[in-house]
């Protein structure tokens, strides 16, 4: 459903937001190795994440990539795909059909859309504080 690069920012936001409750913050290259993402894309992806105001970042010896505590429990999954993949998860094809609508329905159109449907609601209700908090936990994991 998201593209390889809404995963790995996806499971990005939710590691910087483990250091972020410990007011602390991550290099890159700790992100790129727990999320097991190549270093470029990883540096890459968090850029756009901080140009969407997702994530912040600071520069020099002490610097990382951190999100301000107040903006933990009101960041959002559904930000994040949209700043990464945009909207075509919650609009596209389940068949990848260039023209598929109600009028012009592909074959799976209406059981794709009650999935889409279901995957918006979770998108919308899902934040980074409680994700992160079943990481520090242990009662849930970034990689096998």
């Amino acid at each position: 459903m998201f593209s390889k690069s809404c995963n790995y920012a996806i499971k990005a936001s939710i590691f910087i937001a483990k250091y972020s409750l410990e007011n602390d913050k991550v290099g890159f290259v700790d992100v790129a190795k727990e999320i097991d993402s190549p270093q470029a894309f990883t540096a890459k992806i968090l850029q756009t994440l901080v140009k969407a105001g997702i994530i912040d970042s600071v520069k020099g010896v002490n610097g990382g990539f951190y999100i301000p505590m107040r903006r933990i429990a009101s960041t959002y999954l559904v930000q994040i795909v949209h700043a990464i993949d945009g909207d075509s998860v919650f609009s596209g094809c389940g068949l990848g059909l260039v023209q598929c609508d109600e009028n012009h329905p592909c074959p799976v159109h209406d059981k794709f859309k009650s999935i889409r449907d279901e995957l918006s609601a979770m998108l919308h209700t899902t934040n980074l504080e409680e994700l992160a908090l079943g990481i520090k936990s242990g009662n849930t994991f970034l990689k096998s």
